[in-house]
């Protein structure tokens, strides 16, 4: 497939582009996310926060979560062969973004986000890795935005962002619009939830991390139905690929699986992300799982987070992908 000319960098930024909570939080790919979310960002304004700031911070998670990226971008090089252009939708400041340029050297590649300095962040990483040459950044919201690529994409990637958008049919539609005929949409959304700790603790009642997970559950339901145009789904991904003209849909899941001792990053993660749930979710916990948040929080206690053996980090995460005819 013939390379298109290296896309052009845009510098464009408006206030409400880039899609977060005012809560700061952050998911596994460096993108923010709401209370305690493991899945991506939430929709809202972003004036307050300072991503130049936050930028080390969203790379180290991303950073830890390679493995499984590195899985799905190997799976998709062998459903996409030799792509002109990438477009990352979504991409934070990066990690993602030059991890297709590692896998496919023959593509250029377009970070596309609502944050000017994750956006720069994301330049330089590809100038410190060497594929500063067909890298691009375009500034702007979801899906709108992509109205403004110079070239249609031979594959087109958002990572569990599409969900906060409010219409999930419309944003694949305008997805697939902006596909070269025989391009590839891949969205990665869904998955498993992920784990950290045994079932019983050894202390408070066993289950913690379910009961979470229900918890989240619920923020993630209200999070939806608050999205400006908002409209309820099916999430039967396969059938609302097909909706928007795409044919031949896959899917597959990928793990990463980094078990106990946890290594210095991978325990900095779960330490945030814990914290992350019990500021969102404290007022919502009973007071045995509260106290037990709390101790696993206290980096002086034997028992909590910071010094256990048995932390692991177990996550996975599915892609979905479709065709667009030719």
């Amino acid at each position: 497939m013939a390379h298109p000319p290296h896309p052009t960098p845009h510098d464009r930024h408006t206030s409400d582009d880039r899609h977060t909570s005012d809560d700061r939080h952050t998911c596994d790919d460096g993108r923010p996310q709401g209370p305690g979310h493991g899945h991506g960002h939430a929709h809202g304004h972003d004036t307050d926060i300072d991503w130049a700031e936050m930028a080390p911070h969203l790379e180290a998670q991303a950073e830890l979560f390679t493995p499984l990226y590195e899985r799905a971008l190997s799976w998709l090089g062998k459903e996409v062969t030799e792509p002109g252009l990438i477009v990352d939708a979504g991409s934070g400041p990066g990690v993602v973004s030059t991890l297709f340029a590692e896998t496919f050297p023959g593509a250029r590649v377009m970070a596309v986000d609502g944050s000017a300095p994750l956006l720069e962040r994301a330049r330089q990483r590809a100038e410190r890795l060497g594929h500063g040459d067909r890298f691009g950044t375009l500034a702007g919201e979801l899906p709108g935005v992509l109205q403004q690529l110079d070239y249609p994409a031979d594959l087109l990637w958002a990572g569990r962002s599409l969900h906060h958008l409010g219409d999930q049919r419309a944003a694949l539609t305008a997805f697939a619009e902006r596909l070269a005929p025989g391009g590839t949409l891949a969205i990665m959304e869904g998955g498993l939830p992920s784990r950290f700790l045994p079932r019983d603790l050894g202390f408070g009642r066993p289950g913690l991390e379910a009961r979470l997970d229900a918890l989240q559950e619920e923020w993630f339901a209200q999070m939806r139905a608050d999205l400006p145009g908002s409209v309820d789904e099916a999430e039967d991904w396969a059938a609302l690929l097909g909706a928007a003209g795409l044919r031949h849909a896959r899917s597959r899941s990928f793990l990463l699986d980094l078990p106990a001792p946890a290594s210095d990053r991978a325990r900095s993660y779960v330490v945030a992300t814990l914290s992350r749930l019990r500021d969102g979710f404290g007022d919502s916990l009973d007071p045995g799982d509260r106290a037990t948040l709390d101790r696993l929080l206290d980096p002086q206690d034997e028992a909590g987070v910071h010094r256990r053996a048995d932390v692991f980090v177990l996550a996975a995460h599915t892609v979905h992908t479709a065709v667009k005819p030719v």
